[in-house]
């Protein structure tokens, strides 16, 4: 496939200027909350280009702001032998998906996208919670990791299944932080794979991902800092009702003409 030019309804300065404010409202987001970079900033560029050219502009962002939350975690280790054949699914339904799913400019991603953040936003707003019995973890792991990473190539968001499987686990708070961010490092590194591979990371798009990795950090650091001075239960709530309504307005934009 060859490779796609980044499309935005606006061009040089002002084409800037919106990548800028979406990543740092993604990164604000990901400081308070611990999760929603990619979410947010593939939903919000999800209104002006393809869900996987916005994926494009998301790998250096995404991988940079998970490594730094991943560090701040505790020991990984134990994690990584827990999760391992999550990660390894993810990474092959990945690659599988982008080079089975369609063109990354068609209404079907679009829609799928919004599918995406919908049903995200619906488990969020129902305080949805997973359980997962320790002796499913064997092959629920790597079913998990798969699906997740065929609708992270679809559609560029790598939420759905993980983070409500990942919630069913019994980790602790900081333990299943650091999962998140594991799990997400491990989907972008695949993203970015399946991206290159299908031709649709070109230099361009790199260089872009790079100008939004500013943003995203300095929107974490302010997420970071507020998160003590707001009520986080509010703030998910109106997070979600904001995924639920943009995830809507995506899904039925192909049939609807907008």
């Amino acid at each position: 496939m060859p490779a796609m030019d980044i499309i935005l309804p606006v061009h040089g300065a002002a084409g800037l200027a919106v990548i800028f404010v979406v990543f740092l409202v993604a990164g604000t987001v990901k400081g308070v909350v611990g999760l929603g970079l990619p979410t947010v900033a593939v939903g919000l560029l999800g209104l002006v280009m393809a869900p996987r050219e916005a994926a494009a502009l998301l790998v250096i962002p995404s991988l940079v702001t998970n490594l730094w939350q991943l560090a701040a975690g505790p020991a990984i280790g134990p994690l990584w032998r827990r999760l391992w054949p999550m990660l390894a699914g993810i990474g092959a339904g990945t690659l599988l998906g982008g080079a089975l799913l369609p063109p990354a400019g068609s209404d079907g991603a679009v829609a799928a996208l919004g599918g995406a953040l919908v049903l995200y936003a619906a488990g969020g707003l129902a305080a949805f919670r997973l359980e997962v019995a320790p002796g499913a973890e064997r092959w629920a792991g790597p079913v998990v990791g798969a699906v997740t990473g065929a609708v992270a190539a679809a559609t560029g968001v790598f939420v759905v299944p993980a983070v409500p499987y990942l919630g069913g686990l019994g980790l602790g708070r900081d333990a299943l932080v650091q999962a998140l961010a594991l799990a997400f490092t491990a989907s972008t590194c695949a993203l970015a794979g399946a991206l290159l591979v299908a031709g649709e990371l070109p230099l361009r798009a790199a260089g872009t991902s790079l100008y939004a990795l500013a943003p995203a950090l300095l929107g974490m650091a302010f997420g970071q800092a507020i998160r003590g001075r707001i009520r986080p239960a509010p703030f998910r709530r109106c997070f979600f009702l904001g995924l639920l309504a943009l995830g809507a307005h995506l899904m039925l934009r192909p049939f609807v003409g907008g």
